[in-house]
């Protein structure tokens, strides 16, 4: 019996074979996925939960990695690392520079789409999400099996 996440990259995979394909995917889905956590990130929040330090991130990790959690907890892991990454990228955003959050995210996310849509172009087929918006979340769990496989870790 074929387990969900196998079916699920594997028909993310069908179509993603083309190399420029997948070398446009290698950059764009992680940049797409960092400048959604942005996005969030920079979303005004009540003063009793900024006092706290908490942002409207934390309930979309929570459920991010449930949904990972369901279709695979190996893969769970990476993707957490990779949310703690981005959260962290976010911080040194704002601490760092002027322009704001939002503002230079909206725009590498509108340049990583134009890359993804150019690489589907090649490819030659339509990106997986419009079939099914799950699709969205497969992405990086594709990237991240190629890496779990590179080093041997099961998922």
């Amino acid at each position: 019996m074929t387990r969900k996440i196998d079916a699920l990259l594997a028909e993310y995979g069908e179509s993603h074979q083309n190399p420029t394909n997948k070398t446009v995917h290698w950059i764009c889905v992680p940049v797409i996925f960092w400048t959604v956590t942005a996005l969030i990130w920079a979303l005004p929040v009540p003063d009793a939960l900024a006092a706290l330090g908490v942002n409207w991130l934390a309930p979309v990790f929570l459920a991010v990695i449930v949904y990972y959690l369901l279709v695979s907890w190996q893969l769970a892991i990476g993707i957490t690392a990779f949310l703690v990454i981005c959260a962290a990228l976010n911080q040194a955003y704002e601490t760092n520079f002027s322009l704001p959050l939002w503002q230079f995210a909206i725009g590498v996310f509108v340049l990583a789409w134009i890359g993804q849509f150019w690489g589907h172009k090649v490819e030659g087929k339509k990106p997986s999400f419009f079939k099914d918006v799950q699709f969205l979340l497969i992405g990086p769990a594709w990237l991240l099996h190629f890496l779990y496989r590179k080093f041997g870790i099961p998922y």
